[in-house]
C-alpha cells in the first residue's frame, strides 16, 4: 500500500500543480482490491475514483467511501434509479439516455451531474467527435442535467504518435468551440496512464490514470515532453504468491500433467503448487513461465491445470509448505507482471485483472515507527 500512495505521487509530479486526478479502480482496481486500493488512493488525494460499472459504485458507496465517482461505462435505463441512491456520476453520449435521465432528476427534483464521452478515434462508447458539439449544446439545455465533465479516450498513444496528437488537437478543438459557445465544462480529461507519461497536452486539467498507479509501465519507463525524457519511478504495488503443496520423486521420461508437454530429462524432483488457470494465471504460460522457490528461478513444467501447476526443482529437497513465487521477489530475484506478459503474448493489464476472486488479497500494514 505504500508502493500504492508512492506512485501516485510520482503521477502528481507530472501534472500541473492545479491538475486533477481521477484514479482508475475499476475491475476490482486492476484485481488489486476495489475497497482497500480505492481507500488508500482517496487518502492520497484523489480528486476522482472511476468505475466501469453501476455495479462496482454500488460497493464503493456501501464500503461508506463518499468520494466523486464517475461511470466509465454506460447503464441502462433501468439503473438510472440506483444512479441518484447511490450518488454515482454516469457517462451520457446520446439524446435517448439524457432525455431518460433529465426526466428522472426531474421527477425526483435532483439535477443529476454527468461527464459526457466523446469518440476521437477509439471506435467504441461516445458521441462521435463530428456530432460532439451539437450534442453537448442539445445536453446544456436540459434543465436536470448538469455537465460537469467532457471526456475521451486515446486509443493508440503506446504506438501511435501521429494519430495520438491528432485526437488530442480535435478534442482540444471541440473545448474551444463550446468555450466560444459560452458552455464551460469544469473538468476536461483525456489522459490514461500512457498519456500522462507521454502527452502532456493531453492532461487538460484532469487525467485518469490506471495501470501506472499500481507500478506497471504502459510502455517503457520514461516519459515524453518534446525532447526532454523523465524518468518515473514505479514500484509495482502486487506479488502472487502460493504454497507448495505436495512434492515426490519421478522417474527419468515421466510425463508430467495432461498432453505430456513435459517429460523428465532425468530422475528428478517435481512439486505441486496449489494454484491454476481457475484462479486467473494464464494457461499459455504452461511450459514457459519461470517460478521463484527458495531464491531460486525454475520453470513451469507441463500444462498449467484448473486448481494446480508442476514445477521441476531438480534435485532440491523442497518440501511442501515452503512458498512459491509466480508474481513479485525472493532474494535476489524477481519476476515482473510486464515479464509475464511478455511470455503470455498479451498485456500487464490483462494479467493483474485476470486473477480471480478465490486468490485472498492481503495487505500487509506498515508498522508505525515509535
Amino acid at each position: 500500500m505504500d508502493n500504492l500512495a508512492h506512485n501516485f505521487n510520482q503521477i502528481k509530479k507530472l501534472l500541473a500543480p492545479k491538475t486533477k486526478i481521477m484514479a482508475c479502480v475499476k475491475a476490482d482496481a486492476y484485481g488489486h482490491g476495489l475497497i482497500p486500493v480505492a481507500k488508500k488512493l482517496l487518502s492520497s488525494k484523489a480528486d476522482f475514483l472511476a468505475v466501469a460499472s453501476i455495479d462496482e459504485g454500488i460497493k464503493l458507496r456501501q464500503a461508506n467511501i463518499n468520494s466523486p465517482v464517475l461511470i466509465l461505462g454506460l447503464i441502462l435505463n433501468k439503473d438510472i434509479e440506483a444512479l441518484f441512491r447511490y450518488r454515482l456520476t454516469p457517462t451520457i453520449c446520446d439524446k435517448g439516455s439524457s432525455c431518460a435521465l433529465n426526466n428522472k432528476a426531474r421527477s425526483l427534483g435532483k439535477p443529476v451531474n454527468v461527464h459526457i464521452k466523446v469518440d476521437t478515434g477509439m471506435g467504441r462508447i461516445g458521441v462521435l467527435y463530428k456530432e460532439a458539439l451539437e450534442f453537448i449544446k442539445y445536453a446544456h439545455k436540459l434543465k436536470f442535467i448538469n455537465i460537469e465533465g467532457v471526456f475521451t479516450h486515446l486509443a493508440c498513444a503506446d504506438i501511435n504518435k501521429g494519430f495520438t496528437l491528432q485526437q488530442i488537437d480535435s478534442f482540444g478543438c471541440l473545448i474551444s468551440k463550446l468555450n466560444k459557445a459560452g458552455i464551460y465544462i469544469p473538468l476536461v480529461h483525456a489522459a490514461n496512464s500512457m498519456g500522462v507519461m507521454g502527452y502532456r497536452m493531453s492532461h487538460f486539467n484532469m487525467v485518469r490514470p490506471g495501470l501506472v498507479i499500481y507500478g506497471l509501465y504502459p510502455k517503457g519507463n520514461s516519459t515524453a515532453s518534446g525532447n526532454k525524457r523523465e524518468k518515473v519511478s514505479l514500484k509495482p504495488v502486487l506479488s502472487l504468491k502460493t504454497k507448495v503443496i505436495f512434492s515426490k520423486r519421478l522417474p527419468r521420461g515421466y510425463g508430467v500433467s495432461y498432453g505430456h508437454d513435459y517429460i523428465t530429462k532425468k530422475d528428478t524432483r517435481v512439486v505441486t503448487l496449489c494454484i491454476g488457470y481457475g484462479d486467473g494465471y494464464p494457461r499459455n504460460l504452461s511450459n514457459r513461465a519461470p517460478v521463484l522457490i527458495r531464491g531460486r528461478r525454475f520453470n513451469i513444467s507441463g500444462r498449467i491445470c484448473m486448481d494446480q501447476i508442476m514445477v521441476d526443482v531438480g534435485d532440491f529437497n523442497i518440501k511442501a509448505g515452503e512458498e512459491a513465487v509466480l508474481i513479485g521477489s525472493q532474494g535476489s530475484k524477481k519476476i515482473t507482471v510486464e515479464e509475464l506478459a511478455r511470455l503470455s503474448n498479451t498485456i500487464p493489464y490483462e494479467i493483474v485483472c485476470g486473477l480471480g476472486s478465490r486468490v485472498p488479497r492481503i495487505y500487509p500494514v506498515t508498522p508505525r515507527k515509535p
